[in-house]
């Protein structure tokens, strides 16, 4: 299993970004994605989590109304739509697959990482 992510970068207070994450290795029925974030110092957290077996989505309560995930079957892709967003939202994001299809809500629930992208808000 492989995940790559994408679609960080530099935006200011209010703005959006969309983080891609390509998985290769399986399919998206087996396995639960999510968005996790981390900032120095403090414990990384779910941001929000995707199962299609059982067609839920989960958001943290900090992203809710802001951020939407979604998968692209045909591009074996999840995106992590991101609007509004605040300096707060300042972090490293990580998409990570988990090894059971059910949504998972703590980050030791995740077996498969990709690499980090930044996302820096600006205010």
């Amino acid at each position: 299993v492989q995940l790559q992510a994408s679609g960080g970068g530099l935006v200011q207070t209010g703005g959006s970004l969309r983080l891609s994450c390509a998985a290769s290795g399986l399919t998206f029925d087996d396995y639960a994605i999510g968005w996790l974030r981390q900032v120095p110092g403090k414990e990384r957290e779910v941001v929000s989590c995707i199962s299609r077996s059982d067609n839920t989505k989960y958001y943290a309560d900090s992203v809710k109304g802001r951020f939407t995930i979604s998968t692209d079957n045909a591009k074996n892709t999840v995106y992590l739509q991101m609007n509004s967003l605040k300096p707060e939202d300042t972090a490293v994001y990580y998409c990570a697959a988990s090894t059971r299809p059910q949504l998972v809500y703590s980050d030791y629930g995740y077996a498969y990482w990709g690499q980090g992208t930044q996302v820096t808000v600006s205010s």
